[in-house]
């Protein structure tokens, strides 16, 4: 791995925690140049709900590149496109009867969000943007001016405006409403709150350290925004696509965002691809004026008509991570209630889950570093990174997420019984 370190940018990060040369993948076990095989419970960081190398998916991209299918097209009418935006229609906007129009951005997700706060602006001739603590939504200008994380804030190198910090949901603990203070500004002319021209917010904080919103605070929040001329944007970048066991993860609260941004698992094979779903209305956009030479990803079309085709077009998906959920959940509190060195917190939604420890915050660190060498690739999240953070492929097998979730429990096992680990951990004191 010597050219890594020798070429590659010290930028690099994940490559740290998992220290290997990878070289196949199938749903969710990777191998690498040694032989060794590792059961996958990063996804891609999101973008893998559906596998590595999903055979359905596979044999459609095979075809429209045998078939030198038209790859590239900056916003041009394309089959694959068209076939894209009538399988979106079909199987998911009319089913939830939401009339949104679609935005092809550039390739990834703060390309979506940047056009969203772009549009939110233009619409309603205002700058500011309100956003939530923990928030993450990418680390281009825009993104990284509504993430709170002060290690991507800082590496910005110039000043973050138009942006204010709202406190998320239980941010100031479970008996403050942190919407009644927000709620408090916006009544109160001499707050130093300039009337937003949008709110954007995470119905479950990935990589916030998976912070998951209550659902009434999230019809308050739309409430809220709907009675001060404020546009609501849900990122869904990460937990969209059926992570949270619905294809959107704010159908459980029964709102309707002005603004969607999706990502990551959009494409349903890796490939980069972003959307801005907007009300009708909103879509007030002069032709070009917000543009992007990869802003049409053929390929990323082809495979995700394909995904939403067959696994939305019924329930079966849904009903699946829904189960595995629980199954994933109710091991986690048996994990947590069975150690007494520590507090471990439980926190989740479908198949997005975490193990919390607020009072030893480099403890999840070693369970990844000790995960990875029985042979599971798992992150952390968090402002210290404290959270364990599960995110499975959500058609992994079942046995392989028992195996993982066994590794795991071994894994707190060897660290807390490990002397020298507990020290440097300030767990136990040296003698």
């Amino acid at each position: 791995m010597s050219i890594f370190k020798r070429l590659e940018s010290n930028v690099r990060g994940y490559c740290r925690s998992f220290p290997t040369t990878f070289t196949k993948a199938q749903n969710a076990t990777l191998r690498d140049d040694k032989g060794n095989e590792y059961i996958d419970f990063l996804a891609g960081a999101g973008s893998l709900n559906y596998g590595h190398n999903n055979p359905q998916l596979k044999t459609k991209l095979l075809e429209f590149l045998e078939r030198d299918g038209m790859l590239h097209g900056l916003d041009m009418h394309t089959d694959a496109k068209e076939r894209f935006l009538e399988v979106f229609e079909k199987r998911i906007l009319s089913p939830l009867e939401l009339d949104y129009k679609l935005q092809f951005t550039g390739p990834t997700g703060t390309n979506a969000v940047e056009a969203a706060l772009k549009l939110a602006r233009k619409v309603t001739g205002r700058t500011n943007i309100v956003s939530f603590t923990n928030g993450f939504h990418g680390v281009s200008l825009g993104s990284v001016a509504a993430t709170g994380n002060s290690h991507f804030r800082d590496a910005a190198g110039t000043p973050l405006n138009n942006v204010t910090f709202m406190p998320y949901y239980g941010y100031l603990g479970d008996n403050i409403d942190t919407l009644e203070y927000f709620e408090a500004l916006l009544k109160d002319n001499s707050s130093g709150l300039d009337l937003p021209a949008a709110v954007i917010v995470e119905t479950v904080q990935g990589e916030g350290g998976v912070n998951v919103a209550g659902i009434e605070w999230l019809q308050q929040l739309e409430t809220l925004c709907q009675e001060h001329g404020m546009l609501l944007i849900v990122d869904d970048i990460q937990v969209g696509c059926g992570r949270t066991g619905d294809f959107f993860s704010f159908e459980q609260a029964g709102i309707v965002p002005d603004i969607v941004t999706l990502s990551k698992s959009l494409s349903a094979y890796g490939l980069p691809m972003s959307l801005v779903l907007m009300k009708s209305e909103l879509d007030q956009w002069e032709p070009g004026e917000h543009n992007g030479t990869f802003r049409g990803n053929n390929l990323a079309f082809v495979s995700a008509a394909e995904a939403i085709e067959y696994y939305w077009g019924d329930y079966q998906l849904s009903r699946e991570v829904k189960r595995k959920g629980e199954l994933i959940q109710e091991r986690l509190q048996d994990i947590a209630d069975s150690i007494i060195d520590v507090d471990l917190e439980v926190r989740g939604r479908g198949m997005i889950w975490g193990l919390a420890c607020q009072e030893c915050p480099d403890l999840s660190g070693k369970i990844t570093e000790a995960a990875f060498k029985r042979g599971l690739i798992i992150e952390t999240s968090g402002t210290d990174s404290h959270v364990l953070k599960f995110l499975p492929p959500l058609t992994i097998e079942e046995d392989l997420l028992t195996q993982g979730l066994d590794i795991v429990a071994e894994s707190y096992k060897a660290v807390l019984e490990d002397e020298v680990i507990m020290k440097e951990l300030g767990l136990i004191t040296s003698e």
